[in-house]
């Protein structure tokens, strides 16, 4: 493998780190969700600023799109998850 290839595996691998690693951060925010946290712990203000900034605007875009899911579950989460499995599939053909 030329040194081109091996830094593409490489950021191919980090990403899909990072990805993985998100992907657990935003299950433990929804998880955490269920149970009516305190708002001024620092583990639950470190998740929603960490997640908020992807979720919030496929949180607006579901509710226009489907204008009945504002009094029902949030779905984002289960979207940018979705979102996260297809992105790890693309970056395979890297490995």
């Amino acid at each position: 493998m030329t040194v081109a290839e091996n830094m593409t595996v490489l950021v191919a691998r980090l990403l899909d780190l990072a990805l993985n690693v998100y992907m657990w951060v935003i299950i433990v925010r929804a998880l955490i969700s269920w149970v009516n946290p305190d708002p001024y712990n620092p583990i639950v203000q470190f998740l929603h600023r960490v997640t908020e900034p992807v979720l919030g605007p496929i949180r607006r875009w579901l509710w226009g799109l489907i204008p009945a899911m504002r009094f029902g579950m949030d779905l984002s989460p289960l979207v940018v998850i979705m979102m996260i499995i297809f992105l790890q599939s693309l970056l395979i053909s890297f490995r």
